[in-house]
């Protein structure tokens, strides 16, 4: 991990962070983002079926 990769608190969760210089915008991980929003025991299943159910 860079010293511009963080882990960012949430409620006392860890979610993984990157920082793009030449961007300058941050980059979260998806997975833990929706671990603290929905407290799924399995994550991977929940964004599975989000992208099963979601309209094209």
């Amino acid at each position: 991990m860079n010293e511009n990769d963080k882990i960012q608190l949430f409620e006392d969760r860890r979610i993984r962070t990157a920082w793009d210089e030449n961007k300058r915008e941050w980059y979260f991980s998806v997975s833990d983002v929706v671990a603290v929003l929905t407290d799924s025991a399995d994550v991977k299943q929940y964004i599975k079926k989000m992208r099963w159910t979601s309209p094209s």
